[in-house]
């Protein structure tokens, strides 16, 4: 990495241009292997001067030279040492790539993979090597939970399957909003004339048995507190409910299906309905008593505040149950609470504030030792959602942190039990490195892989110091690109030269990289990838 970075100090742009003249190397693409590349080329141009050279050439004499980079260690810096280097490097930390696959695939999980028995096996049978668990979300419960899945699903398969967990790190999230109603909504499929022309697909199923089969995709499920209620129904029966608003509506089984821990039903449903925990549901039939099934467990909707371009928000240290009990008394205004204390210690008026990944901008009017006064300047022409965990950026703040959270420390006893690989989030110069690594050794972990995850301007210029100040402990090492944060830290227009820039300085380290944030989100959420996510990923395999 060192040999990289003398390098990307010179003035090289003439000697570029001569060495491609002369069909030698690209200094672009030889990052992994700097010194070894540049000896090879010193020894074809002392051949090429000696056998082949012409006085007419256009090529700069500039470029020949007698002597050699470093000699005494010409033979530890070979194309093919330092090549093998980088491959164990990255099969130590993130494990040997399995059926011939040149990159490992890392895939975020949450809550969802514990309600669905099938979640995680899916996952790795479609070639998922690391399973990421964000401690930001979630409690150890649920960790335990998706990571006995992990380990249960990875032996079964004979497919090994790492565990990394990311530390929260510093990060600032809008806080709890109060809950909506737990009502949830069933639509059918209308067209332009407000005519039926598909009815809404809707999975009945008892609780114990968990999410619809993955082959199904229900506009809602719902779950009923009486298997025998649903082992009785039969395809065409007629259930009758009266939902939220006391609207009479029916439900019409279409099909019957048996799942892990008894039975569920699709039943097609024409006209929209509201229904709530406690609804009861009725079966008649002309054969055989009536039957009685209650509607249970129907989540709360999430709820959030909408945001236009000119509205004020405003940021409050307090919890929602008492923001609940304040009143707001300009119209145009939002209040949100944040319980990261030092937001309200690093900002000044005139400072930019972003939330959500930037989907939403604003600027700040006004602060004092509890509030925040934000105006908002960008946000989508009919209002843009903001909602409870939301990231809050404060890109040109000077942010008075240091080091792991306590929340980090504690997380850090479970990651050390648990996990393969702990992800550290938010780091920014070396003494973030070195209390990282004053925790590890106090818990004796130095086999437990580390990823530094570069989400900031501040990460982003100290890396290479970073770096080294890592590699002098014995953990694994990679570096996560956080694309989500640092574009909005650095500036969306920055993204791309900033990613390439990471990638090549940990391939001159020999240090992996993971490729972070909204690869291929489209096809996640819709089926279909965007043309540019295509070349995204691809590149990222690259």
């Amino acid at each position: 990495m060192i040999h990289y970075l003398a390098l990307r100090c010179l003035d090289i742009q003439q000697l570029k241009e001569d060495l491609t003249l002369v069909g030698l190397m690209n200094l672009e693409t030889i990052n992994l292997h700097v010194l070894s590349s540049l000896n090879a080329s010193i020894r074809l141009l002392e051949a090429l001067k000696s056998n082949s050279l012409n006085p007419n050439d256009s090529v700069s004499e500039g470029i020949f030279t007698e002597k050699r980079l470093d000699p005494q260690n010409d033979g530890k810096f070979t194309i093919q040492a330092m090549r093998k280097k980088a491959s164990s490097n990255s099969e130590f930390l993130l494990g040997r790539l399995q059926d011939g696959r040149t990159t490992h695939i890392m895939v975020t999980v949450g809550q969802e993979a514990t309600e669905n028995e099938t979640f995680i096996t899916d996952l790795i049978k479609a070639g998922t090597s690391i399973i990421r668990i964000n401690c930001a979300h979630g409690n150890p419960s649920i960790w335990s939970e998706i990571i006995k899945r992990v380990k249960e699903s990875s032996q079964m398969l004979e497919k090994p399957c790492r565990i990394l967990m990311d530390l929260a790190g510093p990060k600032l999230r809008t806080g709890k909003l109060k809950s909506g109603p737990s009502v949830v909504k069933i639509s059918p499929k209308k067209n332009a004339s407000g005519n039926v022309v598909f009815p809404a697909q809707v999975w009945l199923s008892h609780r114990e048995a968990g999410t619809p089969p993955t082959h199904l995709s229900p506009d809602a499920v719902l779950f009923v507190d009486d298997q025998q209620f649903l082992s009785e129904l039969e395809i065409g029966d007629t259930i009758r409910f009266s939902d939220a608003r006391g609207k009479k509506r029916l439900l019409r089984i279409s099909k019957k299906i048996h799942v892990f821990s008894g039975t569920g039903c699709v039943a097609e449903c024409t006209r929209t309905a509201y229904v709530q925990s406690g609804t009861e549901l009725h079966l008649k039939g002309k054969k055989r008593r009536s039957q009685l099934g209650k509607v249970v467990d129907v989540p709360a909707i999430e709820p959030y505040i909408r945001l236009r371009v000119g509205d004020l928000l405003v940021i409050s240290r307090c919890s929602s149950s008492e923001l609940d009990e304040m009143h707001v008394s300009m119209s145009g205004t939002h209040k949100i609470t944040c319980s990261s204390g030092y937001l309200f210690d690093s900002v000044t008026p005139g400072e930019p504030i972003a939330f959500d990944d930037g989907k939403i901008w604003g600027v700040i009017k006004g602060t004092d030792i509890s509030e925040i006064i934000v105006s908002i300047t960008h946000a989508s022409p009919k209002g843009s959602k903001l909602g409870s965990d939301k990231s809050i950026n404060i890109p040109e703040s000077n942010i008075r942190f240091e080091g792991l959270t306590s929340k980090d420390l504690m997380d850090l006893e479970f990651v050390a039990a648990h996990a393969d690989i702990v992800g550290v989030s938010f780091v920014r110069d070396i003494h973030d490195i070195v209390v990282l690594r004053q925790e590890l050794e106090k818990r004796k972990l130095q086999n437990l892989g580390v990823i530094l995850k570069i989400e900031t301007k501040s990460g982003f210029e100290n890396l290479p110091l970073m770096l080294l100040e890592a590699m002098k402990s014995s953990n694994p090492l990679g570096v996560m690109i956080a694309r989500g944060d640092l574009a909005v830290e650095c500036g969306w227009e920055m993204l791309a030269d900033m990613q390439e820039e990471i990638i090549s300085l940990c391939g001159a380290a020999h240090i992996p990289v993971v490729w972070a944030t909204q690869v291929l989100e489209s096809l996640v959420k819709s089926g279909v990838p965007t043309r540019a996510e295509i070349t995204d990923a691809a590149h990222g395999r690259r």
